[in-house]
């Protein structure tokens, strides 16, 4: 990924926040075929036993030939795609002053790179279920549980899966969210994303707003 240092974020705290915020993410692996890519969501680990930099786990289904055709000599790359939002040159103060802008496209992501490792244990993968849904069922007023489904049932799908975990070797973030431009250009650009909109629009605006990059005293 092309990073210039002004864009760079490393602080692990952050990007996790982001994966946990936005764990849908895009599985990237090399095949015999060529670069596969799956969609799924992560449960984001970073305990005690899960590595300097966290370990992801999830499953696909047996189907999906992802756990049988990647490449072991090559890590798997997962990116998590945060807040975006188009950026119009109208809203930098810079436009009423000379007119040298143009448009572009302000977004967070993070790529986190590591070995691919496949769990085909009913076991491993009822645990890791279980955590998953707890991660989203929690929130809402009447949770579900594995357990609300009869056994059977759940064993059936548990069958129909395989696990994969990855600890991550190398986690990279990138905030582009316009730290490059004059401060009167950032407020503009604040404003313009808190409009009426997308809710991508306003999650920006708050970034260009109060972003802090690595470093940066409080």
């Amino acid at each position: 990924m092309y990073n210039p240092p002004h864009f760079q974020e490393t602080r692990r705290e952050i990007l996790h926040e982001l994966m946990h915020a936005h764990p849908l993410g895009a599985l990237v692996t090399l095949t015999a075929g060529g670069l596969d890519a799956n969609h799924l969501p992560f449960e984001l680990a970073a305990g005690p036993g899960d590595g300097p930099l966290g370990t992801l786990r999830g499953h696909v289904a047996r189907r999906n030939r992802v756990w049988q055709d990647f490449s072991p000599d090559h890590d798997a790359l997962v990116i998590f795609q945060g807040p975006a939002a188009y950026v119009t040159p109208s809203w930098y103060e810079t436009k009423k002053e000379t007119g040298k802008v143009v448009p572009t496209y302000n977004y967070c992501v993070v790529h986190a790179h590591g070995p691919l490792i496949v769990h085909d244990d009913r076991e491993w993968l009822r645990g890791m279920v279980t955590r998953l849904t707890h991660r989203f069922e929690s929130v809402r007023p009447a949770p579900w549980a594995v357990t609300d489904a009869p056994a059977d049932f759940i064993d059936q799908q548990l069958a129909a899966i395989v696990g994969i975990e990855i600890p991550i070797a190398t986690l990279t973030g990138k905030w582009k969210v316009s730290q490059n431009r004059p401060a009167a250009d950032r407020a503009g650009v604040a404003r313009g994303l808190s409009g009426p909109g997308a809710t991508d629009s306003a999650a920006m605006a708050e970034l260009v707003r109060n972003f802090a990059p690595p470093g940066a005293s409080s």
